[in-house]
């Protein structure tokens, strides 16, 4: 009996472990982030209803109010309803304003900003910093993305964990940290219809 009671703790004990960690790692979005995320489903629900073109089941959400040093490139699944992975991703070096936690964006060609809006993550190829993804900018606020060269790709210089410091600064690119890069290009590479990226601040 006591044998059989030690094993039943054991197991418990390894599936919970499993568990608490896996929220444990979803613990570092905050309910404003949660909320500001919540706000954005809809449009983006709208948009992938009125195209068969977008992903239905996929969406990638990033927060720009939240320091680069912190997780705030969203994976987000549509159909569940839950944030399924997280990493952190840079923003452009001209939206900084000096000012720390207040940023400035912009859509014009060699301004080095970050462009808000959603944008559909195209085609592959392969450029200097190895694999990336055309963007194609849905709204006026980054109707410029393929003029200006703005694509999802990965950079050895952005870590993967957070930290309490800024990482580096892109030209304008959502650029993340290589392993993080390996996880959304499985799910970029496995869909057959164009996943939505939605910036916003």
């Amino acid at each position: 009996m006591k044998i059989f009671t030690l094993f039943l703790f054991m197991t418990v004990s390894v599936f919970t472990g499993a568990k608490h960690y896996f929220n444990e790692d979803e613990s570092t979005i905050t309910n404003v982030e949660i909320e500001r995320i919540n706000s954005r489903i809809t449009d983006i629900k709208n948009l992938i209803n009125q195209d068969n073109k977008y992903n239905s089941k996929i969406a990638f959400l990033i927060d720009m109010k939240v320091p680069s040093g912190k997780n705030r490139f969203f994976v987000y699944d549509l159909e569940k309803n839950e944030v399924i992975d997280q990493g952190l991703v840079a923003h452009g070096s001209g939206s900084e304003t000096g000012i720390k936690g207040m940023l400035k964006f912009s859509n014009m060609p060699n301004s080095n900003c970050t462009a808000l809006g959603k944008y559909a993550i195209g085609k592959t190829y392969k450029g200097i910093f190895g694999k990336a993804y055309r963007l194609a900018g849905l709204e006026e606020t980054n109707n410029k993305a393929l003029e200006r060269a703005i694509v999802l790709h990965a950079y050895s210089a952005v870590p993967l964990q957070e930290q309490d410091y800024y990482i580096s600064n892109s030209h304008g690119c959502p650029m993340v940290n290589e392993e993080f890069f390996k996880r959304i290009q499985k799910l970029i590479d496995n869909s057959k219809t164009n996943i939505v990226m939605d910036i916003y601040y």
